[in-house]
């Protein structure tokens, strides 16, 4: 039996092989074509570790399955089950924008709802979160920023009974909040609807960012209230408003009329006294004398207002003190109208710049937000306002040449052109054409309009701080004479204060003067340029205090507080008188009149006088340099009140004009006859108008640009 299995298993195994060899053989005797050409044995090199780690770590394309943007758009956005949450996502859905005041405000939520899978904000298990009473509780007190709290009524979450009415709550609270930040940060009124000329660089407000700093705030009082201005010139504002509206403001009180007093061989009495004092901030005494130490706060106060400071109780002295204030109704208003116009302006100041008020007439440079120096200013008139601008000053230039303003060509000088064709050169300036051009320059010197220093903002109104050659305006106590710009009454010791800030190295009024007397035009450039706010504050907080009114000389007042009272907030249309220059000119065309101008392109120029004449300040009679530059057409009579303004002003009242000039009719011009009276003198009217009508006029050159 051992043998039989033996024998069959040998079998077997014979059987096998057989098998083996024959199919080997098949294997080796026949090719194989396959359809795709496959690599011969010998080119496979054999697997490494590191070739199968590496294959490990490549997946084909075609292993991931593809995904739609549908189903992107479900793993990034989940779907939300709080029926609150639902109600929301359908109102953003449907878009109720109507809510919002803005578009971006809108946005800004929508954004903000679905980041956070449309949970609300202000409410949590159907009421409102601490978060939200408190800013409730803050939006009532926003009248004590100069607010209105009826623009901005919280929803209440205590009614919201039901998601959709819980939903819309939550929504409504966002849009108001965001309304309040924006009218906290950048004002309810846009300054450009109620400001003739303005150009402030406040950073306008991000809603996306302001919801995000809001809704996520650990103090939301607080974070709301930051939207306000914070420097000092505002708040001291914002607490003499709390005190009016509490009738408790210091230095309110009223002085009353009588005879003027003045110290004298014996005591003077008056029952005014002690409320003289008080208005000063003196100590009370318990009598009623006008002495020594009364007498000469009084001269302080009147030499800070620009008054004759000689101590002498005088009307004007006393309308001073008592400004303009009338009720605490009227003066509540100015100072909200003044809290509003510091909203337009940048929040941050700086750490250095320099601030010129037009209703003070007053330029102050501050430092660390104190006082480092101050000075009187000339500004522009009310038909030629100084506009409300922030720039930087970047140089200072010694010894400027004047290029005088396309307006100031066409409107003054070429009527004075036309009446006498030397007038001009009479007073040093250099008349050329080029290029279908023409161009009116007053080189450097005493009395060149711009005076011997230029402080340099390059700005889109072309308007600048500079020297004057007339130096009298300074005493008057309204300086509303020039063309726009603004004339510093001490222009070496503000270089001096300037520099020091700005400079790569401080310059000492000695060493300006010395660039002065050397004639030549340079230039002083800042390697730090410095702020310029040029503001209109009627109402503001003195250095002791105070709470001072001034005259609206632009009538900015009324037009804002009507904007302010308007229906919502919204900008009531009040127009806005602004003042172009006349386009209406006779025209003619000819190679011939071309071909004249070339030959009469420059007028001759003689050494300024030694008396600067200047010519009377009438609609037809044209200014001197200094008159028509970029700050003046000083005709004093008309923008200052009675005596005081013809003893000071720097023209004659007369109707003669300098030289030749003949006397203006009595009536006013119409354009037609102001064209006649260009055309009427053919070598003037070919030299600027080159006989194709008014050129255009010469572009701005920065550095070199026009002032007013």
């Amino acid at each position: 039996m051992a043998k039989f299995r033996l024998l069959v298993t040998t079998a077997l195994a014979a059987t096998l092989s057989a098998g083996v060899a024959a199919h080997a053989g098949l294997i080796t005797s026949e090719t194989v074509v396959a359809a795709v050409p496959v690599p011969e044995p010998a080119d496979v090199k054999p697997l490494t570790p590191a070739d199968v780690v590496e294959q490990r770590g490549v997946q084909p394309d075609t292993i991931a399955p593809a995904s739609t943007p549908d189903q992107k758009a479900v793993d990034a956005i989940p779907v939300p089950t709080d029926p609150v949450a639902i109600k929301i996502k359908e109102l953003l859905d449907a878009r109720a924008d109507r809510m919002f005041a803005a578009k971006k405000d809108f946005a800004a939520a929508q954004a903000y709802y679905t980041a956070h899978n449309f949970a609300p904000v202000w409410s949590k298990d159907g009421a409102a979160t601490d978060s939200a009473r408190a800013a409730i509780a803050y939006l009532g007190t926003v009248d004590r920023e100069g607010l209105d709290t009826a623009d901005y009524r919280a929803p209440s979450f205590k009614t919201a009974s039901s998601p959709d009415q819980a939903a819309e709550a939550d929504l409504r609270m966002t849009a108001t909040l965001l309304t309040y930040a924006h009218h906290a940060q950048n004002g309810r009124v846009n300054p450009h609807h109620v400001v003739k000329e303005v150009a402030y660089n406040a950073e306008m407000l991000d809603p996306a960012d302001a919801l995000a700093k809001i809704a996520e705030s650990k103090d939301v009082a607080k974070t709301l209230a930051e939207f306000n201005p914070q420097h000092p010139l505002y708040q001291r504002l914002k607490t003499k408003l709390a005190e009016l509206r509490g009738g408790n403001v210091a230095g309110q009180v009223q002085i009353g009329k009588g005879p003027a007093l003045k110290l004298g061989k014996s005591d003077v009495h008056d029952a005014r006294v002690p409320d003289l004092r008080e208005r000063l901030g003196l100590p009370a005494k318990n009598d009623d004398v006008y002495d020594r130490e009364l007498a000469d706060e009084v001269s302080a106060f009147q030499k800070e207002r620009g008054l004759r400071a000689n101590g002498e109780l005088t009307a004007a002295t006393v309308d001073a003190m008592n400004g303009v204030r009338r009720d605490h109704s009227r003066e509540i208003e100015i100072v909200v109208a003044n809290m509003e116009r510091w909203r337009w302006v940048s929040h941050d100041l700086g750490q250095a710049f320099s601030m010129l008020n037009i209703p003070d007439y007053t330029l102050k440079v501050y430092r660390d937000q104190q006082v480092l120096w101050q000075t009187r200013v000339v500004v522009g008139q009310p038909a030629k306002p100084t506009p409300l601008l922030t720039e930087t000053m970047k140089y200072i230039t010694i010894n400027p040449t004047w290029h005088v303003p396309p307006s100031i060509v066409h409107n003054e000088y070429l009527p004075a052109l036309a009446r006498d064709p030397g007038v001009l050169a009479r007073y040093g300036l250099r008349v050329s054409y080029s290029g279908g051009q023409v161009s009116i320059t007053q080189p450097p010197g005493d009395h060149n309009a711009l005076g011997r220093i230029r402080f340099n903002f390059p700005n889109q109104f072309l308007v600048y701080q500079h020297d004057t050659p007339d130096k009298n305006l300074f005493a008057l106590t309204r300086r509303a004479f020039s063309h726009g710009c603004q004339r510093v009454q001490d222009p070496v010791k503000y270089a001096e204060v300037m520099t020091s800030l700005g400079a790569a190295e401080p310059y000492s009024q000695d060493r300006i003067r010395r660039m002065i007397s050397a004639g030549s035009e340079t230039d002083i450039k800042f390697v730090n340029p410095i702020p310029v706010h040029i503001t209109y504050q009627t109402a503001f907080v003195d250095e002791a205090g105070r709470l001072e009114f001034r005259d609206d000389v632009y009538g900015e007042d009324a037009r804002l507080i009507a904007a302010l009272k308007s229906e919502h907030g919204s900008i009531v249309d009040i127009p806005v008188a602004r003042v172009q220059p006349s386009t209406t000119v006779a025209s003619s065309s000819s190679k011939k009149s071309k071909a004249a101008a070339a030959t009469t392109a420059a007028a001759p120029s003689s050494p300024p006088p030694a008396s600067n004449p200047v010519v009377a300040s009438t609609p037809a009679a044209p200014t001197s340099p200094a008159a028509a530059n970029s700050s003046e057409t000083a005709s004093a009579p008309a923008a200052a009140s009675g005596a005081e303004a013809a003893s000071n002003s720097s023209e004659p009242t007369s109707s003669a004009t300098a030289s030749n000039t003949t006397a203006p009719a009595k009536k006013k011009r119409t354009r037609t006859a102001t064209a006649q009276a260009y055309s009427s003198s053919p070598s003037l009217f070919q030299m600027f108008f080159g006989g194709g009508g008014r050129q255009a006029p010469p572009s701005y050159v920065p550095g070199r640009g026009y002032y007013r």
